[in-house]
C-alpha cells in the first residue's frame, strides 16, 4: 500500500510488542513503522496502528493470563483469514484465543477472537 493509507484502525496496547506482534502474525501483516509509541502494520486490505498507552496509565491495571475478553467494546473488528484452524492455532500460540461457536453464512464461515491484551475481534474465512 503506498503511501498512508485511507482506511485502517487504532489498537491501543500495552504491551505494544506482544499486540504488534499477534496482529502481523495472525493476519500476515508487515510491520512499515516502530517507534517506542507505535507500530504501523498493513496488509493489502487495511493498515493497523498500535499505539503503546502511556506508561502512567498502564501502570493503572492488569492484563490477565489468560486474558479476559473485553466484551463491552462498541467497536468490533473483522478481518478475512484464509483458515479458521490456522487462525485458531496461531492466536492461542501468541496468547490469544478464538472463541464461541462458528456462523455459517452466505459464503462464509466466522467466529470471534481475542487478543493477547482482551480485545475482540472476528474473523472469517471465506467459502469458494
Amino acid at each position: 500500500m503506498p503511501g498512508p493509507a485511507k482506511a485502517g484502525a487504532l489498537i491501543y496496547a500495552k504491551d505494544l510488542e506482544r499486540v504488534s506482534t499477534f496482529y502481523q502474525r495472525l493476519l500476515g501483516m508487515k510491520l512499515l513503522n516502530a517507534d517506542a509509541q507505535h507500530h504501523v502494520i498493513e496488509s493489502l486490505d487495511m493498515q493497523l496502528i498500535i499505539h503503546a498507552i502511556p506508561p502512567h496509565i498502564a501502570a493503572t491495571f492488569d492484563i490477565a493470563t489468560p486474558p479476559l475478553p473485553r466484551e463491552e467494546q462498541a467497536i468490533k473488528l473483522f478481518f478475512t483469514v484464509t483458515s479458521l484452524a490456522m487462525a485458531a492455532d496461531v492466536a492461542a500460540s501468541l496468547g490469544g484465543a478464538l472463541f464461541g461457536e462458528e456462523y455459517v453464512g452466505p459464503g462464509l464461515t466466522t467466529r470471534n477472537g481475542y487478543d493477547p491484551e482482551g480485545n475482540i475481534f472476528h474473523v472469517r474465512e471465506i467459502k469458494s
